[in-house]
């Protein structure tokens, strides 16, 4: 009897090119669609609960992936996130510079980005991994609000939150707990979506954990609400916003100094006239945007234009020292008696307001060696004024945290934010540092009062809602009562050692995702050489 030996069943031919790409088209196209989400879920839209989505769509891609892939696709969601975000550098300088300012900012801005993404694909494998993912994330929004030069914090993912679920957040933990909540939602759901796919859909801890880390920030968030106190505690004051208006030029505005000063004086002789009419109440305390005038010594047109509204003025002015430099500052100015107390911008804007690295700045930039660099000021910005302890932060200051918690810190019952945002256009850009203050409400406790040379002016109510707003670049005044605040909150109390915590816990599962990996590729390596000198056994 013969017998026939069948040879084994052929084996597969390897997938083609096309097909080994379809996947990587897939999760580039998953990436770069939600960093556009991620950039509408920030005002002007009221669309705050896309930003989990856009999360949730990052966490899909970086489950399974390795350092360098996951680098590379949060390369392209920071691209894609950054380019829209910060089109508005467009409107300031496009027309001189072309786009390099654009995206050279967007581009450095991504790298911090996909440098936390990659370090995120070592954590996936951790039990919890939506908790560390999002720590991580965290991480590097808090090393490029610092580092380098000074940091840009810009696009912090707390700033498109000014209203909705997780706002709340903000009086426990500050901007950082804010964030924290909406990428933990985020990577809760990719986490799901994950097993979901696997197949895995009983229950157990692989489903409580995502399931935990998805609702939980919003069950805390909503439950925090009740909690936000908005009610005055030691009285209100009326506050009257000039904005005086600024014409539409971007750069253009470097020659046009004194058409600033004088559209926020004849707006101001129009404010003094419906006071002294009757037609207004004559408010407590007036405030008029950053650098809306420059300031050299004396100046008897402002003393009297503060004497035609018989109270206390808070004039934002180019400061001209005695030694010639000059500080963007806050000035207060009082009826009869002119100049008093003034506040220095402590954080100014480089390549704006000076010029860090010049030798090399040169080369971008034909304007160099005509600007010099303001002082920065080293105070809290606190000025007690109308019977009021007032907390000021300038323009760009908004985005850092210290600056309005040492404010409160040092006693501010009221929040006031001048900023000088004609340089932008009519972009968003204004809009999403309205946000800021908005969250800055809710953070301290206390009204906020953003005084901008051409809009968004705004009254933001200690919840974070908006009393009155202004629209861009018109001539408008806004006059509210304000309620004066004092407790301290939560968030004001814990001060930085939110954002330690929660970098030191990021660090330290960066750290063990490099242990586990290591251990993982010792693992498999000694698995394979025991395969190899099984089969090598086997052959002889």
């Amino acid at each position: 009897m013969s017998t026939t030996v069948i040879s084994g069943a052929a084996e597969p031919a390897p997938p083609s090119a096309t097909a080994r790409l379809r996947p990587v088209a897939a999760r580039l196209l998953l990436t770069a669609l939600s960093g556009f989400v991620l950039y509408l879920s920030f005002p002007p839209r009221p669309l705050w609960w896309l930003a989990p989505l856009a999360f949730a769509g990052l966490g899909l891609v970086l489950f399974g992936r390795r350092f360098w892939a996951g680098t590379g696709y949060g390369l392209v969601f920071g691209l894609v996130f950054f380019l829209a975000h910060l089109v508005w550098i467009q409107d300031f300088l496009g027309a001189d510079f072309g786009s390099a300012p654009w995206l050279g900012l967007s581009a450095v801005m991504a790298l911090f980005v996909a440098a936390a993404c990659g370090l995120m694909t070592l954590v996936t494998r951790l039990p919890a991994a939506p908790v560390w993912m999002a720590l991580v994330f965290l991480l590097q929004e808090s090393l490029r609000s610092r580092w380098p030069i000074n940091g840009f914090p810009w696009g912090r993912v707390a700033f498109g939150q000014p209203e909705g679920a997780y706002l709340p957040l903000a009086s426990v933990g500050g901007a950082p707990l804010v964030g924290f909540a909406v990428l933990l939602t985020g990577f809760g759901l990719a986490r799901l979506a994950v097993l979901f796919r696997a197949g895995r859909r009983g229950p157990g801890i692989r489903w409580a954990v995502p399931v935990a880390c998805t609702l939980l920030p919003v069950v805390a968030g909503l439950a925090l609400w009740p909690t936000i106190g908005t009610e005055a505690q030691a009285g209100t004051r009326s506050v009257a916003v000039v904005q005086g208006n600024a014409p539409d030029i971007g750069l253009g505005l470097l020659g046009q100094r004194d058409v600033i000063r004088r559209n926020h004086l004849e707006a101001s002789a129009e404010l003094a006239r419906r006071i002294q009419s009757g037609e207004i109440p004559r408010p407590d305390l007036v405030v008029w945007p950053e650098t809306a005038t420059e300031v050299r010594g004396a100046d008897p047109v402002l003393d009297e234009v503060v004497d035609s509204f018989g109270t206390p003025t808070l004039i934002g002015a180019l400061y001209r020292l005695p030694t010639g430099q000059a500080q963007n500052a806050v000035v207060e100015w009082q009826p009869d008696t002119g100049q008093g107390q003034r506040y220095a911008k402590q954080e100014l804007v480089p390549f704006a307001e000076y010029v860090p690295l010049r030798s090399i700045a040169r080369l971008f930039t034909p304007f160099v060696d005509d600007t010099g660099d303001m002082r920065s000021g080293s105070e809290p910005g606190v000025i007690d004024v109308a019977d009021t302890t007032v907390g000021l932060a300038i323009c760009y200051e908004a985005a850092y945290d210290y600056v309005s918690r040492e404010a409160t810190a040092a006693g501010a019952e009221l929040l006031i934010v001048p900023t000088n945002n004609a340089w932008y256009g009519p972009g968003e850009m204004s809009y999403q540092q309205l946000a800021m203050s908005r969250v800055r409400a809710v953070e301290h406790g206390r009204a906020v009062v953003v005084a901008a040379t051409s809009g968004v002016s705004a009254i933001v109510r200690p919840d974070g809602s908006i009393g009155a707003s202004t629209d861009l670049f018109t001539r408008e005044t806004l006059l509210e009562e304000v309620p004066l605040r004092q407790e301290t909150t939560l968030s004001d109390r814990l001060g930085a050692w939110t954002e330690y915590v929660l970098v030191g816990a990021a660090l330290l599962a960066v750290a063990s995702g490099i242990v586990l990996s290591r251990r993982t590729r010792r693992a498999n390596a000694e698995k394979t050489d025991k395969s190899a000198a099984r089969g090598a056994a086997e052959e002889g």
